[in-house]
């Protein structure tokens, strides 16, 4: 926040009104952004109280408040550029049991992030996509330098969308513990090794800690 607010002060003294407005149009983005993100915190926060729905087990449940979450970030928001991956072959991901999910590479992702350029995989569940609800649902799963300190150390998920073009939001506010961390009973796919960001990624849910 301290940098847009010196970005905007500096564009009054050097460029004037036009300059002026193009900034407020910038904030007006980023708030959207941060009021997004914060609706994310918020249905996810509601979803862990609900017995119907929450993967606690009933002893943390009852005093639960909220997830811990990192400062909503805007710049944990990145456009990518998704190349598709149409002749892939499905596959079987491991889980954290012995149980596998069956998943396609739909495309990798390619973007900028913390200064330099990454790229992700990102799949389709050929289970899910037999369900009208999930036949636009993608499945992004990856590791971070966070893992194990601030955040969980199996890695964390972020839900997508498949877009109408060539441009992938991919808003790691967003990002989310498996089940697993939360309750042992979840079986929960394993994070590629391919989807290693050798970086940390200071946004969405920190690590659960019981006590």
């Amino acid at each position: 926040m301290k940098y847009w607010s010196l970005l905007f002060l500096l564009s009054l003294v050097s460029c004037g009104q036009g300059k002026r407005y193009h900034d407020e149009s910038t904030e007006s983005t980023k708030s959207a952004l941060v009021a997004d993100i914060l609706k994310f915190q918020e249905e996810l926060d509601a979803s862990f109280r609900d017995p119907e729905e929450s993967p606690l087990p009933d002893k943390y449940r009852k005093d639960f408040e909220g997830l811990d979450y990192f400062e909503p970030d805007t710049t944990y928001v990145v456009k990518a550029k998704l190349v598709r991956t149409p002749d892939a072959e499905p596959f079987f991901m491991p889980t954290t049991t012995d149980r596998k999910t069956h998943e396609v590479l739909y495309g990798i992702a390619h973007f900028t992030l913390n200064g330099e350029a990454r790229q992700l995989e990102i799949y389709q569940s050929l289970d899910l996509i037999q369900q009208e609800k999930y036949k636009d649902y993608l499945f992004l799963p990856f590791n971070d330098a966070t893992n194990g300190e601030e955040t969980y150390g199996g890695g964390r998920y972020i839900d997508l969308s498949i877009p109408d073009g060539d441009t992938l939001v991919i808003d790691f506010n967003k990002a989310y513990n498996p089940y697993c961390a939360y309750n042992k009973k979840y079986s929960c796919p394993l994070v590629p090794r391919q989807n290693y960001l050798r970086t940390k990624v200071r946004a969405g849910v920190k690590d659960f800690h019981s006590d």
